[in-house]
């Protein structure tokens, strides 16, 4: 439609400028969407702080390492010294702390050698004591911490060969033949039983007599007595040749053994001395008094 006034010409040129004018508006949202959005994804040289790049003269900050504990004293402030702890030709470099006592010491031997703190005996300058700190008894570094003893195993290992053979010797003496076939023995009782020896009676325990016990050989086969003086402690062996008082103090044993044949009758010795060749043998002892005379000779009972 024609406007008044305007020329034709003027009108389409002032809509073709109108026209061009929106156009160019529309245009530039576009464009400044499109400048935000590029550095995000190129990493040019002006793009963005936030997208990992500094300012130009700008230094970036690194962030501070974080501290790293290995769970050692040194962390916790606590003073260690170093120590050579020799136990058994083994030696042990230790640190421990300066202000730990020495029952704690012990603690760390036993985590070391196995070694029960009870079973150790710990040495510096004397025996270590255990309420004090290393510090108060002035242990310094490099300082020789020496430990005595032995560990359980080490006990059992050394026990047990002697129980081995102290059940060995009890074997083997289990094997001897009985005293009364020993050849020694036999030559006396190879004479048979004496005609005047002393009834006996089996199964019964009777205190001694009130007369001497007579009619029994000795080694040598001469007859023997046996006399008892309760009132002097004394026991009197009297033979044909001569008697012997001895004070039942003196006489270290006893032993006796029924007579393979004869059990109601023992042979017995009487320990004079150290040892076996000191014993007095005496045979064909009624058995209901063997075990009244081992009471009063060595002093279990008396009979007054």
């Amino acid at each position: 439609a024609a406007f008044p006034g305007v020329p034709r010409g003027g009108l389409y040129t002032i809509i073709m400028a109108a026209a061009a004018a929106a156009a160019d508006g529309a245009e530039e949202p576009g464009m400044e969407a499109e400048a935000q959005e590029l550095p995000l994804g190129c990493g040019g040289a002006g793009g963005s702080p936030a997208a990992g790049r500094s300012p130009e003269g700008e230094e970036r900050r690194e962030p501070p390492p974080a501290a790293v504990s290995n769970g050692g004293d040194e962390d916790s402030g606590r003073e260690l010294v170093e120590l050579k702890v020799i136990w058994n030709k083994n030696k042990y470099d230790v640190k421990f702390c300066l202000d730990s006592t020495g029952a704690e010491l012990k603690q760390k031997i036993h985590s070391l050698t196995g070694l029960p703190p009870a079973m150790q005996k710990v040495m510096f300058k004397g025996l270590l004591p255990e309420e004090k700190t290393l510090r108060e008894i002035k242990v310094t570094n490099g300082a020789k911490i020496m430990v005595v003893g032995s560990t359980i195993n080490d006990v059992l290992a050394v026990n047990t060969p002697k129980e081995a053979a102290q059940q060995e010797v009890k074997a083997e003496e289990n094997k001897k033949e009985p005293l009364c076939r020993q050849k020694q023995h036999r030559k006396v009782l190879d004479k048979g039983k004496p005609d005047d020896v002393m009834p006996s009676v089996r199964g019964v325990q009777e205190r001694l007599p009130t007369v001497p016990l007579s009619g029994m050989y000795n080694k040598s086969g001469g007859k023997v007595r046996l006399t008892f003086k309760l009132e002097q402690d004394q026991l009197w062996i009297g033979t044909k040749e001569r008697t012997e008082k001895l004070p039942m103090g003196s006489i270290k044993n006893v032993v006796s053994e029924p007579i393979e044949g004869h059990e109601d009758y023992h042979m017995m010795a009487f320990q004079l001395g150290p040892t076996e060749a000191s014993y007095y043998w005496v045979y064909w002892v009624p058995t209901q008094y063997v075990d009244a005379i081992k009471d009063t000779v060595l002093g279990k009972w008396q009979y007054f």
